[in-house]
């Protein structure tokens, strides 16, 4: 069989970047290596006692942090800084942007997610990191702005995610489809296993934390009515694990929509749009899905405020549209 190394892939398609100057494919080759480390540290939960359970903080979400949390946050912090290819980051885990003193001169900044659905952890459930790439809009030579991050979805450079499952996957995109690659533990390299995914029109299964029916919008609770009551076909299958990255793959790959809406305890929605939704959104357009927040097209937000929240509706094309409507 003919491997093709991540390496390799971003190196034959380098040329088709819309700057091909070598920067953005060194940053994703980066953030791939910090993927590994994350996960090499996730195979380890349950035996080694510093790196299992909670970290007794409470990030600037007001959620309790896991110990590995921080580990993953740390590891994707510093493979980014010394990479050279990015001058700051943002991180859901922490309240303020970081300018990198010493990488002035960088194009890229990256947001991220460095461990989504930690809860899942003690469980042995798939978790997953997701990053957001967008070209700095401040001067070269000078330390990054706030500016650089608050930029719309369809500014993004690039943007991925990795889960950490019965096996670890990296699916990205740079704005011209997307692709996955299945880390090979016996080399030690993400491979293509995944070429050109496209996500299905429609499917029979949706996403989402039914728990809260009762505070759903009426569109939503319409939409869930009509999943387990379509008395001429078949019943939708209700698919929930809990972090945002296994749901999405599950329906990137098979169909379906993922749902958060705007709840009475979240009425702003509970997902962060620069560090989830608009990665998400920009790969499953790629992917010739959708993605909204129930009024308008994600990727055209403008963000006012690095964690800033947001209602999504996201997957199979067909789908989005009918919840929407």
């Amino acid at each position: 069989m003919n491997l093709i190394t991540l390496d390799e892939y971003i190196a034959r398609t380098e040329h088709d970047l819309p700057d091909a100057t070598g920067e953005l494919s060194g940053l994703l080759r980066d953030i791939g290596l910090a993927s590994k480390i994350v996960n090499r540290d996730l195979s380890k939960a349950g035996l080694v006692d510093a790196i299992l359970g909670e970290a007794n903080e409470i990030n600037v979400q007001g959620e309790e942090v896991k110990k590995l949390d921080l580990i993953a946050n740390d590891v994707l912090k510093k493979c980014l800084q010394n990479s050279g290819e990015c001058c700051g980051i943002a991180s859901e885990e922490e309240e303020h942007f970081v300018a990198f003193e010493n990488r002035k001169n960088a194009k890229y900044v990256v947001l991220f997610d460095p461990l989504d659905g930690s809860s899942n952890i003690d469980v042995i459930a798939p978790v997953g990191t997701i990053f957001s790439v967008f070209k700095r809009v401040s001067p070269v030579g000078e330390l990054c702005t706030l500016e650089d991050f608050l930029q719309p979805g369809y500014k993004q450079a690039a943007a991925g995610y990795v889960i950490y499952g019965s096996s670890t996957m990296l699916v990205y995109t740079t704005g011209d489809g997307v692709n996955g690659f299945t880390l090979e533990p016996s080399i030690g390299e993400y491979c293509l296993s995944h070429p050109t995914i496209k996500t299905p029109e429609t499917a029979k299964s949706y996403s989402m934390n039914q728990g809260n029916y009762n505070s759903f919008p009426e569109n939503v609770k319409k939409f869930v009515n009509y999943c387990q009551n379509n008395t001429d076909k078949k019943a939708y299958s209700l698919r929930y694990i809990g972090s945002m990255v296994a749901d999405f793959h599950r329906n990137l790959l098979k169909g379906g929509i993922y749902v958060y809406p705007a709840t009475q305890d979240a009425p702003n929605g509970k997902l962060r749009l620069m560090y989830e939704c608009n990665p998400m959104a920009f790969i499953q357009e790629q992917a010739a899905g959708k993605a909204t927040d129930g009024t308008q097209r994600i990727l055209d937000i403008t963000p006012t405020q690095l964690h800033q929240r947001t209602p999504v509706y996201i997957g199979s094309t067909q789908l989005v549209e009918m919840l929407t409507q």
